[in-house]
């Protein structure tokens, strides 16, 4: 098997693994109540613990993908993480997937497809040295500090912030993947451990950046999300990393246009009305696609907006 093909399989067992993950723990915190119980009630769950498994499964799996696939091949990827959660979730709560989930799901696919056609490539083998990284860090930090600043509407602002933490983090992981298996060195040189604390930090930042970002709903700020965290990790390797599309002009035309119809299709995907259910308190609680959604003017309903995406 060649390196763009492992590295496409561990992407999509990686995806799939990631959304039943997100399923099972969404299902899981809307059955548990808020407050201190109802975190004890879920650190006794076994149900809760086989989730986290999948979620570190899935990271593992995404890090090896990294070591044989391209920036621009794999982070656009993660994508499929949403396609995967809609029919899973559709299934467990008892009902079909929506003629608009199907539209948004195939509108994805299309796009990752004509990407998958220009971002193949061998596996990787250069990585960034100690100076890129620390310049990367601090042109993304300098980005988030300025995405995160104190203001009103921080929906959109954080959630672009998270994206371009995770896709930093994962750029560096592959740094990190790649210094450790190639044997030229040090297993614990000074390279990989300044960068895999870099990771540490970048998939901390981006994962506070996320849960503030979906304090006002979950639609568009996941879609913000899952679009900024690729493009991020592709600029870092096709400037610093050498990577490149193939195909010459027509190529890079091509994978445009791929990025287009997927990031239509991600939105599509995000663009349900079940993110503007409402607690006890008031407070919205974010839903993946595929939790029911109560008959309009239930108790613990609100009416959705009229562009059918959370405001934020």
């Amino acid at each position: 098997m060649s390196a763009t093909l492992l590295a496409v399989a561990l992407s999509l067992v990686s995806a799939a693994a990631y959304a039943a993950a997100a399923v099972a723990q969404e299902r899981l915190a809307s059955r548990v109540a808020e407050g201190e119980s109802g975190a004890l009630r879920m650190l006794g769950s076994g149900a809760w613990w086989a989730s986290v498994g999948l979620n570190a499964s899935a990271a593992l799996l995404h890090v090896a993908a990294l070591k044989y696939g391209p920036l621009t091949l794999v982070q656009p990827l993660g994508a499929l993480t949403l396609v995967a959660a809609v029919p899973l979730g559709a299934r467990l709560a008892g009902r079909r997937v929506t003629r608009l989930e199907w539209r948004g799901t195939g509108l994805t696919l299309i796009g990752l497809g004509a990407l998958l056609l220009t971002a193949s490539g061998p596996a990787p083998d250069d990585t960034l040295t100690v100076p890129e990284a620390l310049v990367v860090a601090a042109a993304t930090m300098a980005v988030i500090g300025v995405l995160s600043r104190p203001g009103t509407r921080p929906g959109l602002r954080h959630a672009t912030a998270s994206g371009f933490a995770s896709g930093v983090a994962s750029a560096l992981t592959q740094t990190v993947t790649v210094a450790v298996t190639d044997r030229s060195g040090p297993l614990l040189s000074p390279q990989v451990v300044i960068v895999a604390l870099l990771v540490a930090a970048f998939a901390a930042g981006g994962l506070l950046l996320s849960q503030t970002a979906y304090r006002g709903g979950l639609g568009a700020p996941l879609a913000v999300v899952t679009l900024a965290n690729p493009v991020a990790a592709s600029v870092i390797g096709v400037a610093l990393l050498g990577e490149r599309l193939q195909g010459g002009v027509g190529g890079i035309l091509l994978a445009v246009a791929g990025a287009a119809v997927a990031a239509y299709g991600v939105v599509v995907l995000t663009r349900s009305p079940r993110d503007t259910t409402v607690g006890p308190g008031g407070d919205f609680l974010p839903s993946i696609p595929g939790r029911p959604v109560p008959p309009e003017g239930a108790p613990g309903t609100a009416r959705p907006a009229a562009s059918g995406l959370q405001s934020v």
